[in-house]
């Protein structure tokens, strides 16, 4: 990984973010929007603790339906170092978080890489999530091994032109399902503590669009084709239209009964043992955090 010239996600802009930003806009300072306890992640992520959310500011695709639009296009919040990064996972283990979960993690893999392992030389102890988008760079992944306890990816697309078309990135299925094989060989399937907590592991996300099913039905063929039937999937239902979603037809609107019973139906006859459905209609409302960033 090298942020002189970085090449550390799936973009390589080469641009020297210490003077240049790139496609992210990250520099080489580490930015965060919101330090939290957060309790609406799968079951075995957030139990009654809360996760130990970090989330980054900045991204490096450009979705439409982004529902932290704020956050990952216009990069709200504030640039720590990575003492302050490595101090906040500790603080969030005195929290009593079941873990530290990284949110859209990607473009900070160079300076999480340094804090993870300083924090853990100050007694950091509970699981590390890499909580990401999917569109990852193997070679940065490798770079992670041994640090991250459970890889929970979005498998968002089945094709390329539907990843074009909306988050504006020509390879993502190319790009993704090595990425996901490179998770699944580091942390194999999930392990669950005697609370039901995850402690290793990989959990595969995929957001449900509306007038897209076919889209969500090929996903779940790559899941079977490709991995374990013990790792876990969890499908979220919990689409709305936001951001510059709103001015497109097709997916202005939240997914339907009928839509979402569909999914249901191929994930039993796919046979898709481990995981998670989300109930239809539940959902966060947009999120944007009051930026006093108390937590940070």
């Amino acid at each position: 990984m090298n942020i002189n010239k970085c090449d550390i996600c799936p973009h390589e802009c080469k641009v020297n973010r210490k003077n240049q930003i790139g496609r992210c806009k990250a520099t080489d300072k580490v930015k965060i929007a919101l330090s939290s306890l957060h309790f609406f992640e799968e079951p075995c992520i957030s139990g009654k603790n809360g996760s130990g959310t970090i989330f980054f500011s900045n991204c490096n695709l450009r979705c439409v339906f982004c529902q932290n639009h704020k956050i990952s296009h216009e990069g709200y919040g504030v640039e720590v170092n990575v003492e302050r990064l490595a101090e906040i996972m500790i603080e969030q283990q005195k929290n009593n978080a079941n873990n530290i979960n990284l949110v859209s993690p990607t473009i900070y893999a160079y300076q999480i890489k340094q804090a993870i392992i300083l924090a853990k030389q100050n007694g950091l102890k509970i699981p590390i999530i890499y909580n990401s988008s999917g569109y990852e760079k193997v070679e940065t992944l490798k770079e992670l091994e041994g640090l991250i306890d459970v890889y929970l990816p979005d498998f968002k697309y089945s094709n390329n032109e539907i990843a074009l078309k909306y988050s504006g990135i020509k390879n993502y299925y190319d790009i993704c399902l090595p990425a996901i094989k490179e998770m699944y060989r580091q942390v194999g399937t999930p392990k669950l503590n005697e609370n039901g907590i995850i402690e290793k592991g990989l959990i595969i996300r995929h957001l449900i669009l509306p007038n897209n099913i076919e889209n969500t039905k090929r996903v779940i063929d790559s899941i079977k084709l490709n991995f374990s039937n013990d790792i876990y999937v969890s499908m979220m239902a919990q689409y709305f239209p936001t951001y510059k979603a709103k001015e497109i037809p097709e997916i202005n609107r939240k997914i339907s009964k009928e839509e979402y019973e569909e999914i249901e139906n191929y994930i039993f006859e796919k046979n898709i043992e481990n995981g998670y459905m989300q109930d239809l209609g539940k959902h966060e409302e947009e999120y944007v955090p009051e930026f006093n960033l108390s937590g940070v």
